[in-house]
């Protein structure tokens, strides 16, 4: 009987330095890359060995991947179940990549790379703490194709401080003049803990006015369009065909394991996590900090709303049936009928309610509504 599909991440930690923005578990190396390996390496032998389904797509993030080297990165995938995956994608930034290191990772069978450019504004990329400068990840796209990516996809960030409307544009044009296959842009969120929120609560910088985050959304939306990308879900945009399948399972409740400090996973029944503590981690050597995440049937039901409800192909309103009931199902077309389909806010289509991109940007209050508490 085969085994049904789903996907593996596996979490690299460490970071070169903290960016601004990011919230994230990240930490600097200090030494610690070698014993991480080892015990990252033993979490896998050890998970897989257990795992109930087929890996199919595989997902190297962080942190920066790129951060370790070559040879700690192709001991890690030795110990994959096997090398040809529907999609095997590793993070990057692009001050890690040279055209000798984007061969080696053709070489390990990565053959996805999403790297984090974020701006193509120089003066934003500093005062956000990135390492790189716009004419470098220029470069570093370039490399990757002499490497022979034909699958990459670029990280933007828009509403950052300091970032104009115009300035967004012409970081838009040049990425798209690029055309990499994938775009995932992300619009600021000011975390907790993070360097850029302290710097806000200070004064010291202002909160991009909510207008202008509109604008560049609709700026970004309309660029996208013409140059030939599917918005897919609220944060990415493909050419057809090149949808990020292994992020697509997490939004489509699709099982995955999650390997490495802070990861977490789904069984198809139960989310787990690893306590995100580098420390802890090496010290159990990868095993000690598993923990469970008991969630009821409406958290669960929550999960399937909120999730769906982010993407173009919207909630499949039969699976809800069929996991939790129709009267959930009808439920959510009675909340649909009464708050939202006149206002625009949502469509039905047969089996589906979706959310129209133009309201993307305010689904998070949407989907509320159709979830329980």
């Amino acid at each position: 009987m085969m085994k049904p599909a789903s996907g593996l991440y596996i979490h690299i930690p460490f970071c070169h330095s903290k960016c601004a923005y990011c919230d994230f578990y990240s930490v600097p190396q200090h030494g610690m890359a070698a014993g991480f390996v080892d015990a990252l390496c033993n979490e896998l032998d050890t998970r897989l060995a257990s795992w109930h389904c087929e890996i199919s797509t595989v997902y190297i993030g962080g942190g920066t991947p790129s951060v370790l080297t070559d040879e700690m990165l192709s001991r890690i995938i030795g110990r994959l179940p096997r090398h040809e995956f529907e999609e095997f994608t590793i993070e990057v930034n692009p001050e890690d990549v040279t055209p000798a290191r984007g061969r080696a990772w053709r070489e390990m069978g990565i053959d996805r790379v999403s790297m984090g450019v974020q701006s193509l504004d120089d003066n934003i990329l500093r005062a956000i703490g990135r390492r790189h400068s716009a004419g470098e990840a220029i470069e570093a796209f370039s490399m990757l194709r002499e490497s022979g990516f034909t699958n990459i996809s670029l990280d933007l960030i828009y509403g950052l401080p300091g970032l104009s409307v115009e300035g967004w544009r012409e970081t838009l044009r040049r990425i798209l003049d690029l055309q990499p296959e994938h775009l995932s842009a992300y619009s600021l969120s000011y975390e907790q803990g993070t360097r850029l929120n302290a710097m806000r609560l200070a004064g010291k910088i202002a909160e991009t006015p909510a207008e202008e985050v509109e604008r560049m959304y609709e700026i970004l939306t309309k660029a996208a369009r013409e140059a030939g990308y599917n918005h897919y879900e609220i944060s990415n945009f493909s050419l057809p065909g090149h949808e990020a399948v292994h992020n697509s399972r997490y939004w489509d409740m699709t099982p995955y394991l999650g390997i490495g400090p802070g990861a977490h996973g789904w069984d198809g029944a139960t989310r787990f996590y690893n306590i995100p503590s580098i420390k802890e981690y090496i010290a159990g050597d990868g095993l000690g900090s598993l923990r469970i995440e008991e969630e009821n049937e409406s958290e669960r039901f929550n999960d399937m709303v909120f999730t769906a409800l982010r993407t173009s192909a919207g909630l499949d309103l039969a699976k809800v049936s069929a996991a939790f009931g129709a009267e959930r199902s009808d439920e959510i077309l009675r909340t649909a009928r009464r708050r939202h389909l006149s206002a625009g806010n949502v469509i039905l289509t047969p089996g589906r309610l979706i959310i129209p991109e133009s309201r993307w940007l305010i689904s998070n209050d949407i989907i509320s509504d159709f979830m329980e508490v």
